[in-house]
């Protein structure tokens, strides 16, 4: 007899009551369970309650801000985080890239794609622990060390803390060294969906993943994708 899987367990934390349970009652209609929490404490509080699968992160809170709550709940375990951030600045979001989230959108948004990116963090998180079983040892390119079975990555020999994207996405570039992948080809290993749907969001994990790793290992080639650089070119 087969068992109908437990409903993935999202928490949502958004400020704004009509935002919150907008963001909640589509989750809920989509088949996920939903915990919420309105300023950086609940968010810290429901997280360790009920153990969430993914979290919803709005960046402005009161309390403490999203930036904080990410820091602490990145802390207890790691665990994909959707940041939703009223600022388009690259600089606010590539902070909340380096404290552990793991995407993000800006507002206003629509529903469809917030549930769309959040079957994405779920979908690669079970793709990463299936690549974590099969590998067959770490991708070591250039002074670069990827280990996929312990999620673990140095660069010339000092260890480096990657958020589970920036892992993926530098996973996907250390396993063609050299090569130049297209944008649409990353998204779709990275998220599942073409990059068109999240214009800009790749760019911006790039930019992140290189101010971690060295800027001179990535070389974007304008009009195409990019390339981690393999050690043969000056």
């Amino acid at each position: 007899m087969s068992t109908t899987p437990p409903a993935p367990r999202v928490l949502v934390v958004e400020d704004d009551p009509t935002i919150n349970q907008a963001l909640t009652d589509r989750l809920v209609a989509e088949g996920f369970e939903v915990s919420r929490a309105h300023d950086g404490p609940g968010a810290v509080a429901a997280f360790a309650e009920h153990d969430p699968q993914v979290v919803v992160l709005d960046l402005m809170l009161p309390g403490f801000d999203g930036l904080e709550v990410c820091r602490r709940i990145q802390a207890e375990r790691p665990v994909p985080v959707l940041m939703l951030t009223a600022r388009d600045e690259e600089s606010d979001i590539i902070v909340g890239l380096g404290v552990g989230a793991d995407d993000y959108l800006t507002k206003p948004f629509r529903m469809r794609e917030v549930v769309a990116r959040i079957r994405a963090l779920l979908r690669r998180v079970e793709r990463a622990a299936e690549l974590s079983r099969a590998a067959d040892g770490p991708l070591e390119v250039d002074g670069l060390v990827l280990d996929e079975r312990t999620r673990r990555c140095t660069v010339d020999g000092e260890v480096v803390h990657l958020t589970p994207t920036e892992f993926d996405l530098l996973a996907i570039l250390a396993h063609e060294p050299g090569a130049v992948l297209r944008r649409e080809r990353i998204a779709s290993d990275l998220w599942g969906w073409d990059e068109g749907l999240g214009r800009g969001s790749l760019d911006t994990h790039v930019k992140s993943l290189r101010a971690k790793v060295g800027a001179h290992r990535i070389r974007t080639v304008h009009g195409v994708g990019y390339a981690l650089h393999d050690g043969s070119q000056v």
